[in-house]
């Protein structure tokens, strides 16, 4: 998987599981103490945005899951 494809699906994950849990991107960045623009642009798979450590294990925490879980780029889902 290339960089950008990573990306791709770190924001599926984040989408899925926030979906999952029935919460909306308002109330994810709330959650997680990140900004909604943070959010918006993590779930949209048109735009390459880094994200640090810190906020990969806050996202994690506010959905119940382990980083790794957060972090696991199966093909499906």
């Amino acid at each position: 998987m290339t960089y950008g494809e990573k990306l791709i699906a770190l924001g599926l994950n984040i989408a899925y599981y926030r979906k999952l849990r029935l919460l909306t991107q308002e109330k994810l960045a709330e959650k997680a103490d990140v900004s909604i623009s943070t959010i918006r642009k993590l779930e949209n798979p048109n735009m390459f945005t880094g994200v640090t450590f810190e906020k990969i294990c806050r996202l994690a925490a506010a959905l119940d899951i382990t980083e790794s879980e957060l972090l696991d780029f199966r093909k499906s889902k």
